[in-house]
């Protein structure tokens, strides 16, 4: 028999690209202004999870393509570092993001194989994901451990998409939520 731990440790795994797509089409925000550690840490508090690690993964476009987002990436994920958060970031080309989704379900599966968490809260509604979930649910059923996972995102009447990963437990976020969680900084500004 499974026992459900009292205290269940978590670990947010943000797909930056994802989320701040979300949020631009829900909330209608010009630009990734969201805290990752602010809204891992709410999200936590709602659901009475200790919050132990915050991952960010992103695609970042190349410095002669869009040297101002590549400055916005470069200073968030900087300032992420900081505070802690493992962050991960692979070169935009052509306009396309390759390896995110590929470095994020490994470390989910990694992560949960080595019993680092109970749950683990993923900040995307990206399916492409759902296969990594499934390994994660067979491997806790041989192993009998429990684990929880959660898709975590923004949602909205406008928001076209209201489907978190399958699989998955769904966290809508709403623009209260949301705007509780911005960043100070606004990396668009040099110096940020």
């Amino acid at each position: 028999m499974v026992t459900e731990p009292k205290v269940k440790r978590a670990v947010a795994f943000f797909d930056g690209q994802n989320l701040y797509h979300s949020a631009r089409e829900a909330f209608d925000r010009p630009y990734p202004d969201f805290d990752p550690l602010k809204l891992a840490k709410k999200i936590c508090e709602i659901k009475g999870w200790q919050l132990n690690q915050v991952r960010f993964y992103t695609g970042i476009p190349d410095k002669q393509d869009k040297a101002h987002w590549h400055h916005f990436w470069m200073a968030k994920l900087a300032s992420m570092g900081k505070r802690r958060i493992f962050t991960f970031s692979r070169p935009i080309r052509n306009g396309k993001e390759k390896g995110i989704d590929i470095r994020i379900a490994l470390d989910m599966v990694r992560l949960a194989r080595h019993g680092n968490y109970d749950v683990g809260i993923v900040f995307s509604q990206d399916q492409d994901l759902t296969e990594a979930v499934q390994e994660i649910k067979e491997q806790a059923f041989i192993s009998d451990k429990w684990i929880k996972l959660a898709s975590a995102f923004p949602d909205s009447p406008i928001s076209k998409n209201k489907r978190g990963i399958n699989g998955t437990d769904w966290i809508r976020i709403d623009s209260a939520l949301y705007t509780s969680c911005l960043d100070p900084n606004d990396y668009r500004k040099p110096g940020a």
